[in-house]
């Protein structure tokens, strides 16, 4: 039936006029993933008859009923393993309940279906931090599908999830859904409850979706937002409905484009895509208006200290003797610390451990975490300031397309640059959306560019509605991979 390939949207429309069920959909999906994982590795594990029994009570009249939703191996469904990529948490962690995203899916009818592979505990840009397993881009299987959220957006980018939720601490919903030519959306700090998700760095960290199409993406964020009582950082504010303005059109609508963000080193692929959709959303309408955001180049330096600073004191909670992974040899209380984190603990997570307690350090407090907050206020007010002039700001999603396995992985400094469009985004707190835009042609493979919209804080509905009139405009989604 191809079901697999279909969008929530589309599928939602044939439920209704009982086209098709749920349990064909779950049916459909699981062939899928039987027929393509084995070379994209997008899942981890995926529990097929627990998918079926839930589709065959799905009520279909309910707004998400019976579309089954793959979920990030860092985000707590009751009964499945939740690994975060590593070895720790392997074969020795089952989740115990529902994080409040998977509650309100839900609760709006959908079926969690499948753990998607990641980099471990979120950190990385490429996937290839996973201890379990490389997971492979669907445009060119050379390449990587971008991180953290890699399995996320390569199993919806190859058409083995209808949709699925990530985890964006830095760009890793908007970085590998542009490089794996699919629609990543990374809400305002607040507006997802972060309860159930693994903790990485807890004043950057957002649940988001990444889906086919950006309608999916607002219909699903329709019911992720909302405050809870067991995160206290999420918002008590009134959720829109997010899909009903996104046919409004974009006319008068003011675009910025950062000087900052157009710079040498971006691949000229990605410049040439990103310029021709600017030329785009002025013929749709939209007024083009030149902005800066000073403090850009700050950007980086501060989420690496910031970020590693967050993980470090979450991250000590992985000790051995609550739960997760436990050394095997025999010591003194400090010698079973070091020889469990030794070993559970893979070389791009202790990386940032150390860098994160280092700067938390007596002596090194004030020089590096204080120096870094006070330029994460600078560049919240660089962002404050230009939407003073205009309602979105335009750039890359990301600096190049897929690079190749192993290209970038012994080099952090590269890795850690793949997010230099998308990290302020996260200090800031503001809302991000990456939809596809264009291909990059590297070595006769055609590879995905996506361009990246950032809002004013809460104001997800306006960029959706920008994305929409883009891609409802162009044919950069209808692509679809060879695989």
């Amino acid at each position: 039936m191809n079901l697999a390939n279909e969008s929530i949207t589309s599928l939602r429309q044939r439920l209704v006029a009982k086209e098709i069920t749920p349990t064909d959909i779950v049916t459909d999906l699981a062939k899928a993933i039987e027929a393509r994982n084995p070379a994209l590795g997008s899942y981890l594990s995926i529990d097929v008859e627990a998918a079926l029994k839930e589709a065959s009570t799905a009520d279909v009249s309910q707004p998400l009923g019976g579309i089954p939703i793959a979920i990030k191996d860092n985000i707590n469904v009751t009964g499945q393993p939740c690994t975060c990529g590593s070895k720790f948490l392997q074969g020795t962690y089952t989740a115990p309940y529902d994080a409040t995203s998977i509650v309100q899916l839900r609760a709006a009818g959908a079926v969690p279906m499948g753990r998607l592979n990641m980099d471990e505990f979120a950190m990385g840009s490429t996937t290839e931090n996973s201890a379990l397993g490389v997971t492979r881009n669907p445009w060119d299987l050379e390449r990587v599908p971008g991180g953290s959220s890699g399995g996320s957006a390569s199993s919806v980018g190859g058409h083995i999830a209808i949709a699925a939720l990530g985890s964006d601490t830095g760009g890793s919903i908007r970085q590998p859904a542009s490089l794996c030519g699919c629609v990543g959306l990374k809400p305002t700090y607040g507006r997802v409850s972060r309860y159930g998700l693994v903790a990485f760095a807890s004043s950057l960290d957002q649940i988001g979706p990444l889906t086919k199409t950006v309608e999916d993406s607002a219909l699903l964020l329709n019911h992720l937002c909302g405050k809870d009582s067991r995160d206290s950082t999420t918002l008590d504010e009134s959720v829109p409905d997010f899909t009903s303005g996104l046919k409004s059109g974009i006319k008068g609508l003011r675009i910025g484009l950062p000087k900052e963000y157009f710079i040498e080193g971006v691949h000229p692929a990605v410049s040439a895509a990103v310029a021709a959709a600017t030329k785009h959303f002025e013929s749709l309408g939209a007024e083009i208006v030149g902005v800066s955001l000073p403090h850009t180049d700050c950007g980086v330096a501060t989420y690496y200290v910031l970020a590693p600073a967050e993980a470090s004191a979450n991250l000590a909670r992985f000790d051995g003797v609550r739960y997760g992974h436990r050394t095997a040899i025999q010591g003194d209380l400090l010698e079973h610390y070091m020889n469990t984190r030794a070993e559970g603990f893979g070389p791009e997570v202790k990386r940032r451990i150390l860098l994160g307690t280092y700067v938390l350090s007596s002596g090194y407090y004030d020089a590096y975490y204080l120096k870094a907050q006070r330029a994460r206020t600078l560049i919240r007010q660089d962002f404050e300031k230009a939407f003073e002039q205009v309602d979105v700001i335009l750039s890359p999603t990301a600096p190049s397309p897929a690079h190749k396995l192993g290209e970038i992985s012994n080099d952090p400094l590269k890795m850690y640059l793949e997010d230099v469009f998308t990290i302020a985004a996260n200090l800031a707190g503001l809302p991000a959306i990456s939809v596809p835009c264009g291909f990059a042609d590297e070595g006769g493979k055609k590879l995905p560019v996506g361009l990246q919209l950032v809002g004013p804080h809460l104001d997800e509905a306006t960029i959706l509605r920008a994305a929409y009139a883009y891609e409802q405009s162009t044919d950069w989604h209808k692509a679809k991979p060879s695989i």
